[in-house]
């Protein structure tokens, strides 16, 4: 369950999406606080994991919107946090097998058609920087924001995987977008070769992407990425310029 004072920050929104069941698609939206006329703010998209699919809109605030939202982080990182949720037994990435190995180029799917239209929706209603557009995910989420991160990367100011992996043969696209990648080396879920291989083909196209491999660590590693300080203080200090 959600706490109750959290899931009030985040809005519920809907945006049409012909690719979908039912033509429309919800997600949630938490403003940034104390935000005033004029002032642009950065917008962050966070891409959920496997289990938070569903249709309920709000299983997804687990995890970083949930820490998001706190006072505290509220006050350093103001921000539009974009949430959507992938639907029951769907992925955000359509490609064979696409949480054990690379997989051939395909179009993006219903689900990540639904997050670019989400996204539009919120850049054309919102005051948003879009100089400081960040993505971030884990697990089946962080092949979302690999995959993204590849399809759009003119968008953003940083593209933050976690535990997740994606398709080498697009990672030249990635060059020159701040890259940081997480992954614990002992992660049974998510190979951790997909992030080193992400990262091996990011840097030998030319880029220079940063990656942090915690030792000893199973397939959560996204507590430790998003609550050291750490990997936040840096998405949010990048900016495209």
């Amino acid at each position: 369950m959600i706490d109750s004072q959290i899931e009030k920050l985040y809005a519920s929104r809907t945006v049409p999406v012909s690719a979908l069941a039912g033509g429309t698609y919800p997600y949630r939206l938490m403003e940034p606080a104390g935000g005033q006329s004029g002032q642009l703010f950065p917008l962050v998209v966070y891409l959920h994991g496997a289990g938070e699919r569903g249709s309920d809109n709000e299983a997804q605030l687990r995890y970083l919107p949930s820490w998001l939202a706190t006072e505290d982080h509220r006050a350093k990182y103001p921000c539009h946090l974009l949430a959507p949720q992938c639907r029951a037994n769907t992925y955000w990435v359509e490609t064979p097998r696409a949480l054990d190995r690379c997989a051939p180029r395909v179009e993006p799917g219903p689900m990540m058609q639904a997050v670019l239209a989400a996204i539009d929706d919120v850049l054309a209603s919102f005051p948003i920087d879009k100089h400081r557009l960040y993505l971030t995910g884990l697990s089946m989420g962080g092949y979302g924001s690999w995959d993204l991160g590849t399809r759009a990367a003119e968008r953003w100011a940083a593209v933050a995987p976690i535990c997740g992996g994606g398709d080498e043969l697009y990672a030249d696209r990635l060059v020159n977008v701040p890259v940081w990648a997480w992954h614990g080396n002992a992660d049974d879920v998510v190979p951790v070769s997909r992030s080193r291989v992400m990262i091996d083909a990011v840097r030998a196209a030319g880029g220079a992407p940063r990656y942090t491999e915690l030792a000893g660590v199973g397939h959560d590693s996204w507590t430790p990425a998003y609550t050291s300080g750490e990997l936040l203080d840096w998405m949010f200090a990048q900016r495209k310029e």
